[in-house]
């Protein structure tokens, strides 16, 4: 064979290895949740594309086939199309023995450079780039050359499904999406700048619904305002004006004892109509309303279940022994869900300081403190919700004003406590690793 037919055959073999190469590619990284999608806007060929990711045996069969072909071939035509003429060339320094061998060596690497160059590494990144539309374009002369090499596949593709078996192996790809996976796509999407922070953010809490209790989101105990049955007007008024609500629990004697739950709006309106506040006897007809009564226990995703089902937007938490711990509403849960969206920075429960450390309330759910200092792992995790009740465990006693703790390079200090509730705690790095977010 001339030279100029061999370098034509090698071009040839190329284009082929090629486009065998970001077949096997673009199939592979395809996304089928884009190839269902453009299959029912009527593309055909993405049908046939989700089809053979469904079944793929064969046609990567036919790929492996094509490249082991080409390969070999390759071989054989690089060989004889430049090896005589690197030969010659060094032949003329060197005895004729040891040029051959060089003329060899040569010949061998400018072929494997040029497979590896044109007919994988370029055609591989095509396809990872742009799967999508490559798969569809590729699929039906695939399919082809399936057909064509049918039998010589059964037979290859027979053994390879025994061998799979044998060895226990998968033989299909795992297709169900997971939280995991659409949390990892969000985060690339915030990294790439296509999804923004805050948008990630919102997604990630929607997820945290099915972990997070009620506990992380509620008023706790100490900071009810609630309301008495025998309360009179002028001590009912009072209250109202000095701690506003929009819902006041009503209690007969005590907070653990409720008996309901009063509207603002109704308050408001019977004063408007010049009519005295009471909430027990005649006057108080209508005004209250059965109260929701939810455990302790409840993730944020149940608490959502419950509002809907009782169509309220109100409820009272309790323990197991029936004391009340906190009350919780439906703001209460979509301000968990939204975050930094919705919550002004001053009343953030954690801050972060310009010399990198944090300035946290107690009540700052796990989660908010999991994300903000890089802890995935905490000590004796599911007995508590709360940066107070870590600190609780980690000291063993109602924590103090200037106690401390250290966890995973971040030390803990009680700033402020108030009336046994952990106020403030100051949180800084004890070690030399770089803060994550200060190069941010």
């Amino acid at each position: 064979m001339s030279l100029s037919a061999s370098l034509v055959a090698i071009a040839l073999l190329i284009v082929a290895s090629a486009f065998l190469s970001m077949a096997e590619m673009s199939l592979a990284a395809s996304r089928r949740l884009r190839l269902r999608q453009m299959a029912d806007e009527g593309d055909a060929r993405a049908a046939r594309a989700l089809a053979v990711q469904e079944q793929p045996g064969h046609y990567f069969t036919v790929v492996q086939i094509g490249l082991n072909m080409i390969a070999i071939l390759g071989g054989i035509v690089g060989e004889g199309a430049f090896t005589p003429a690197f030969t010659a060339f060094f032949a003329h320094g060197m005895p004729a023995e040891a040029a051959a061998k060089v003329g060899f060596l040569c010949s061998f690497i400018v072929v494997t450079a040029l497979f590896v160059v044109l007919a994988d590494l370029i055609p591989k990144r095509v396809g990872m780039v742009e799967p999508e539309r490559v798969a569809i374009r590729v699929v039906g002369p695939m399919l082809w050359l399936a057909r064509l090499l049918m039998p010589l596949v059964w037979l290859l593709n027979g053994v390879s499904n025994g061998l799979i078996r044998v060895f226990g192996l998968p033989a299909e790809r795992e297709e169900r999406v997971t939280a995991a996976d659409i949390l990892a796509l969000t985060e690339a999407g915030a990294q790439s700048g296509a999804v923004a922070n805050a948008e990630q953010q919102v997604i990630e809490n929607v997820f945290e619904l099915e972990t997070r209790t009620v506990e992380s989101a509620m008023t706790p105990r100490d900071r009810i305002v609630y309301l008495l049955l025998d309360d009179e007007d002028a001590l009912i008024r009072s209250r109202v004006a000095e701690r506003p609500h929009s819902t006041y629990p009503v209690c007969d004697g005590g907070i653990d004892r409720v008996a309901g739950y009063v509207d603002a709006a109704d308050l408001f309106q019977r004063v408007l109509n010049g009519r005295p506040l009471a909430l027990q006897g005649e006057t108080a007809a209508g005004l209250l309303h059965k109260v929701l009564i939810v455990p302790d226990r409840l993730t944020l995703a149940e608490m959502l279940t419950q509002f809907r089902q009782a169509r309220e937007d109100f409820a009272v938490i309790v323990n197991e022994y029936s004391l009340v711990v906190g009350v919780i509403t439906l703001n209460d849960v979509m301000s968990t869900v939204m975050a930094s969206m919705v919550v002004p920075e001053d009343e953030e429960l954690i801050v972060r300081r310009d010399d990198g450390s944090y300035l946290a309330d107690g009540v700052t759910p796990i989660p908010d403190l999991q994300r903000a200092l890089g802890i995935e792992i905490w000590p004796q995790a599911g007995q508590y919700d709360t940066l107070a009740g870590f600190l609780m465990v980690m000291l063993r006693r109602i924590p103090r004003r200037t106690d401390g703790t250290e966890w995973e390079g971040w030390r803990f200090e009680v700033m402020d406590v108030d009336s046994h509730r952990v106020d403030q705690v100051m949180i800084t790095r004890v070690d030399a690793r770089a803060d994550p977010q200060s190069a941010a």
